[in-house]
């Protein structure tokens, strides 16, 4: 009985081998992935509000980013939208914003800048109700420039103002921003689409909306259209290689909006819209295949 009963036990044994393929020699289904969405906003001034029509189509198609980045004018888009406001209420506050709420002209000290940015600083926090960074609804990543050393700086944790400020403050424009000791401008020297941020927080799939202009001729003689133009040349080599790290990049149409232009809000959200719904059932199919593993 006994060998009887390890002859059993062993036969039992040498059924068990490495899984094989089928009888249609097919391998095995690859392992389904979870997607874990990021949305990075570039920065573009005035041409930032495109970014609303873009959030509006993801909200409709039911696709909820688990991190959002923002540079510049995207860091103030992506900083309401994290905060729980849904692409409706960012348009109305889009339409309803006064150039005069979020600027406040100085004489230039030393030649640092003609804006501190405190109204900006203080209208963002009064739109997201006072919240840090670390308290949004969506995780949240600010990217601004550490003047000293030249690196991208993701803010993650503070005064969410403070952070819009410094991710915005194009040099010569706005004031730097000292924050913890150090000074920060302008995300977009450095990410004007901040791609890698997003992967860095934990995003697997990362939609880029970039909303960058191409250098157009000779600027007229203000001084800010010749700074965008600068950061337009700057930024245009950086972006292809941040874009390249990207799994979907969003361009809205917005060729003739400059990037002063706040009169033109409605037309850059309809571009951003435009773009997203001409774009959404290939990004649909993207995120298909990223979730089937292919």
């Amino acid at each position: 009985m006994l060998v009887l009963a390890c002859g059993l036990w062993l036969s039992g044994c040498t059924s068990v081998g490495p899984t094989r393929s089928d009888a249609s020699g097919a391998s095995p289904a690859p392992e389904r992935r979870t997607v874990q969405l990021g949305l990075a906003l570039g920065g573009g001034a005035a041409r930032g509000f495109a970014h609303v029509g873009v959030i509006q189509v993801l909200e409709e198609a039911g696709l909820q980013p688990s991190h959002v980045t923002g540079t510049s004018a995207g860091s103030l888009v992506a900083a309401l939208y994290a905060s729980g406001k849904s692409g409706s209420e960012l348009t109305r506050l889009a339409e309803s914003m006064q150039e005069a709420e979020i600027t406040d002209w100085m004489l230039p000290i030393l030649n640092r800048g003609a804006l501190r940015g405190e109204a900006l600083a203080k209208y963002v926090n009064t739109q997201v109700g006072g919240k840090n960074l670390e308290q949004m609804k969506i995780p949240l990543g600010i990217v601004a420039t550490d003047l000293r050393t030249g690196e991208a700086i993701t803010f993650r944790r503070g005064n969410t103002g403070a952070a819009v400020r410094a991710s915005s403050a194009v040099p010569a424009v706005f004031q730097p921003v000292r924050i913890g000791g150090n000074e920060y401008v302008d995300g977009g020297l450095v990410a004007p689409v901040p791609v890698r941020q997003a992967r860095d927080m934990g995003a697997n799939f990362v939609i880029a909306v970039d909303i960058s202009s191409d250098p157009e001729g000779n600027p007229s003689g203000d001084t800010f259209q010749i700074l965008m133009q600068t950061f337009a040349i700057m930024g245009k080599s950086i972006n292809t290689l941040a874009l390249k790290d990207a799994d979907f990049v969003v361009r809205p149409a917005l060729s003739g909006v400059k990037s002063a232009d706040f009169g033109a809000r409605r037309r850059s959200i309809d571009a951003g819209r435009a773009a997203m719904l001409a774009q959404l059932p290939r990004l649909k199919e993207r995120l298909a295949a990223f979730e089937a593993g292919r």
